[in-house]
């Protein structure tokens, strides 16, 4: 076994390809570079991004939680 990691595929790790996710989203500009619609008077491009950190911050959460080890006991 050559550098030092064993490969293993579990089911469980498919989980990770959601973080590509909040990887993508905010490269999109096209899709969120413009002022309307308003949200409480705020343009649609800040409270996009806003929901692109949101976005991110359940994905990461989701497969942290999903990733870390039961416990036995």
């Amino acid at each position: 076994m050559r550098g030092g990691y064993a490969k293993r595929s579990t089911p469980r790790m498919s989980w990770r390809w959601l973080l590509v996710v909040p990887l993508v989203l905010p490269l999109l500009v096209t899709f969120y570079n413009r002022l309307e619609p308003r949200l409480w008077g705020v343009p649609f491009f800040y409270w996009a991004q806003m929901a692109c950190a949101l976005i991110a911050m359940v994905a990461i959460t989701l497969v942290f939680q999903l990733e870390k080890p039961r416990r036995r006991g």
